[in-house]
């Protein structure tokens, strides 16, 4: 991930924590599902909506001051949903150099129309996804 740039990047406040003093799981959940919109939209989905989230198992806690970063990559793109694994590093408060893996989830995403109906992706963005071979 060295060499890749963030889908984003949140630093965690007190405001999201738990009575234990780290980061609720929530929190981190609600931003990977942030950044993975984020990567299909990047490869041509318009509005989507989540409907999977495979398994998310949390390595490492959370601290209040982590530059916590959400990376994206493209695993599939069918006709209407695209598939996307979302990798979450925290940079420790106290040494910025300190990179940890956090979690990491493949999320599903349907591409909808205003009324909420599955709608196709464009395939031109499709083709030059298809056309890079690392992805987005």
């Amino acid at each position: 991930m060295l060499n890749k740039e963030p889908a984003s990047r949140v630093m965690m406040m007190p405001r999201d924590t738990n009575p234990a003093g780290t980061i609720f799981g929530g929190v981190i959940l609600s931003y990977l599902d942030q950044a993975g919109a984020e990567g299909a939209h990047k490869c041509g989905a318009q509005q989507v909506v989540t409907i999977a989230m495979k398994e998310v198992v949390f390595h490492e806690p959370v601290f209040v001051g982590d530059l916590v970063s959400f990376y994206t990559e493209i695993v599939r793109v069918g006709r209407t949903s695209v598939t996307v694994k979302v990798t979450v590093e925290a940079a420790r408060r106290w040494s910025r150099s300190e990179i940890v893996k956090v979690t990491e989830a493949e999320i599903t995403y349907v591409n909808v129309n205003p009324e909420g109906r599955p709608v196709p992706i464009p395939r031109t963005h499709v083709d030059v996804l298809e056309a890079t071979p690392d992805g987005l």
